[in-house]
C-alpha cells in the first residue's frame, strides 16, 4: 500500500465514526461484492450502533424475498444500472427503517452479464435524507476478486460522499 492509499478498513472506519456520531443508521443490498461492503462496515468496532443489516441480493428470487420488490416494481428497469441499484438502496432502507440504504449491482467478471455490460461494470447508489445519488463504475478488467474489491472500495467512497454533503 502506499502513502495515502485508503483501506477497507480506514474507509469503513471513517464512515462507521461518522454514522455513529450522527446517531444515524445504515442497510446494505449488495451484489456483485459479495457482502464485503457489509463485512468493511461491520469490521469496525461498535458498528451495531450503525449497522441494522443487510444482505446480498445476487438473484431475481432474492430481491424478490429479501428486499420485497416485486417484478412489477422493475418492469421497465434491468440490473446492473443506476436506476436498479437506487430501487435496492431504497428497498432495503425501507425495510430495515435506516437512515441510510447503500446498493451496488453488477458484473464482476471473468465475463460480463446477460444484459451486454463488460466484467467490471457496477453500479452504485446511496439514498439517505435529502440524498439519492447514483454511480457506474468500470473497472476495464475481468479480475473477479478485484473487481469484488473495487465495487466495495467505490461503495464505501458513495458513502462518504454522501455523509459530507447531508
Amino acid at each position: 500500500m502506499t502513502a495515502g492509499e485508503r483501506t477497507l478498513e480506514t474507509m469503513a472506519a471513517a464512515v462507521g465514526g461518522r454514522l455513529k456520531s450522527r446517531k444515524e443508521t445504515i442497510a446494505v443490498a449488495e451484489s456483485s461484492a459479495g457482502g464485503l461492503i457489509s463485512a468493511a462496515l461491520l469490521a469496525v468496532p461498535g458498528a451495531s450502533a450503525y449497522f441494522l443489516g443487510g444482505g446480498v441480493i445476487y438473484t431475481q428470487a432474492a430481491r424478490r424475498a429479501i428486499l420485497r420488490v416485486p417484478d412489477e416494481a422493475v418492469a421497465s428497469t434491468r440490473s446492473s444500472t443506476e436506476a436498479y441499484a437506487l430501487i435496492k438502496a431504497r428497498a432495503i432502507r425501507q425495510l430495515l427503517d435506516t437512515t441510510w440504504g447503500l446498493a451496488e449491482t453488477g458484473a464482476t467478471g471473468p465475463t460480463g452479464n446477460r444484459y451486454g455490460d463488460a466484467a467490471g461494470h457496477a453500479c452504485l447508489a446511496v439514498v439517505g435524507p435529502g440524498v439519492a445519488r447514483a454511480v457506474t463504475l468500470e473497472t476495464g478488467h475481468g479480475d473477479r476478486e478485484r473487481n469484488m474489491w473495487a465495487f466495495a472500495t467505490a461503495a464505501l467512497e458513495l458513502l462518504e460522499t454522501a455523509l459530507r454533503s447531508a
